[in-house]
């Protein structure tokens, strides 16, 4: 049992919130180790308390009556946006048309899990009828589906402050399987992470949806004491490896073990048989966008020793500074950019600029820089280690058969990599390794384009091996939802007591995998 922390008003589904949030705590905070000084108390008992009374009647809701509660979250924080993307652009310094597509990305996210829902194959309903004569041995009636987990810690991100936060990928995955979520809040947008909760709240909370359904907390220790209440079933995160391992030992460690979602870093290599102009500017793009501040940015360019790279200053003396999200990453950065640009064997292409102003931010022009293979490998972390803003190495290689292996040894796990190659390289087979190599680490290999803009669409894979996240699922995308469900078997039971999607008359008009008595006597035929 957590000990007491107060409570935060109004975020709680019965209450109205009229508190400040704290600014940024050392820990478990999305690439940033500034303060936070919590303003509110927060009744961490009371918080795990009402996400445990919601988690079967909210697991019970019929998908029409969840799918509407989705839509209806959608639709408010449409027309929200007024009011929060104002309030996103004060507190992290990213553009209007950035946050205004983001916040549109979110709310047509929850419409897509709304359907997804709907559908009901997510569940994956099997009925295996009772079978006296089955091959193996007589069969009961066993009839299995994907059941909620229950309640879900989402620690919301500071990059992406609508679409990896309180109403973002995680918080809609697990609200869309039937799971309380208790979201804890990134301290760089705490005034954002408020007034967005108090939609999402509203929301549910008119659509029918049960209180406790969903919550805010904010503050470091906070977050660590409802991770480890017994009452949170799994966990989420979206930022630094440092802090997201941490969590996940947490996790890990607790008397009962539960799953946690982290994504952590990722250097997304680039690997390109050629380097014309026109790639070497949507590289600068690519890596500029955002101020360089996403996890699908490319941190490495693989090109051709010969390739020639002059392009690339120009196309970076084009893009005017950013303001990165908060000042202790930008402290981070400056340190990071001054590590690269002292690395022996660095070849400055475009030194960039960093200013500070009189608030502590930092603003930030790309920085680009190449450097050959066997300096990359002797400059070990000093080169390779994840660069948060807007900076890249691109690296000259002399053989493309390396490759593979060079991909294998420096880049164990990764969301991302991508390959830019001749139509004609493409078809003759010559890359076939290396492409094996990107998707054994790699949760998604992309063809020309470049890694950042991350489409939320059903077949998409955000995740990879470990480092890039701590497990092998996805953070966007409707399969997302898989991580916050559990197998669950019914043998032998009354149609009475069996959940609503694998009772013969099949109420919810779910997709059902029916094998009927007798088949297994053809097991193998198709074969023969």
């Amino acid at each position: 049992m957590c000990a007491s922390r107060g409570r935060i008003p109004g975020i709680h589904p019965r209450e109205a919130h009229n508190s400040a949030a704290g600014a940024a705590p050392p820990a478990p905070e999305t690439q940033t180790k500034t303060k936070e000084t919590d303003v509110t108390e927060i009744d961490i008992e009371e918080v795990a308390a009402a996400a445990a009374a919601a988690a079967r009647p909210f697991a019970r809701t019929s998908p029409r009556e969840r799918a509407a509660a989705l839509v209806a979250v959608a639709d408010a924080l449409d027309a929200a946006a007024p009011e929060l993307i104002p309030i996103a652009m004060r507190e992290t310094g990213l553009a209007e048309a950035r946050l205004t597509g983001e916040l549109r990305r979110t709310s047509w996210q929850l419409r897509l899990f709304a359907d997804t829902i709907l559908d009901g194959s997510y569940l994956d309903a099997r009925i295996d009828r009772a079978d006296p004569d089955y091959v193996i041995g007589p069969r009961p009636d066993v009839r299995r589906m994907l059941e909620p987990v229950g309640p879900v810690l989402n620690f919301a991100a500071s990059n992406f402050p609508f679409a990896f936060s309180v109403a973002g990928g995680d918080t809609a995955a697990a609200l869309a399987a039937g799971c309380p979520v208790v979201v804890k809040a990134h301290s760089g947008h705490p005034e954002l992470s408020r007034r967005t909760a108090e939609v999402v709240s509203s929301a549910l909370r008119s659509a029918g949806m049960p209180d406790g359904a969903f919550q805010l907390i904010s503050g470091q220790e906070n977050g660590v004491a409802m991770l480890k209440d017994e009452r949170i079933r799994a966990g989420a995160f979206t930022g630094s490896t440092h802090v997201g391992r941490m969590l996940a030992d947490i996790a890990a460690s607790r008397p009962v073990p539960i799953p946690f979602y982290g994504e952590l870093g990722s250097v997304n290599p680039v690997y390109a048989t050629y380097a014309d102009d026109a790639l070497l500017d949507g590289f600068v793009t690519s890596v500029s966008g955002s101020a360089g501040q996403l996890c699908t940015k490319p941190g490495f360019l693989f090109v051709p020793a010969d390739a020639d790279l002059s392009s690339v200053s120009s196309a970076a003396s084009t893009v005017a500074e950013h303001r990165l999200l908060n000042p202790g990453i930008g402290r981070s950065f400056a340190q990071r950019r001054d590590d690269v640009l002292e690395a022996p064997g660095v070849e400055v292409l475009s030194q960039g600029e960093v200013r500070v102003d009189d608030d502590g931010q930092t603003y930030a022009t790309p920085t680009v820089v190449s450097v050959d293979v066997d300096s990359l490998v002797a400059a070990g972390d000093a080169l390779l280690e994840e660069s948060f803003g807007p900076l890249s190495v691109i690296v000259r290689y002399s053989d493309l058969s390396t490759l593979p292996a060079l991909h294998a040894g420096l880049f164990p796990g990764n969301l991302t990599s991508t390959v830019h190659a001749r139509p004609e390289e493409l078809a003759d087979g010559s890359l076939g390794e290396l492409v094996d190599a990107l998707a054994e680490t790699s949760g998604r290999v992309l063809f020309g384009g470049w890694p950042t803009g991350v489409s939320v669409t059903p077949a998409m894979q955000h995740g990879g091996p470990y480092p890039a996240t701590t497990s092998d699922g996805t953070s966007v995308g409707t399969a997302a939802i898989t991580r916050f469900l559990r197998g669950v078997s019914y043998q032998g039971a009354p149609q009475e007591l069996l959940p609503a999607p694998l009772r013969d008359d099949n109420p919810w008009g779910v997709p059902q995998s029916v094998s009927e008595a007798g088949v297994s006597q053809s097991w193998g035929a198709a074969v023969r």
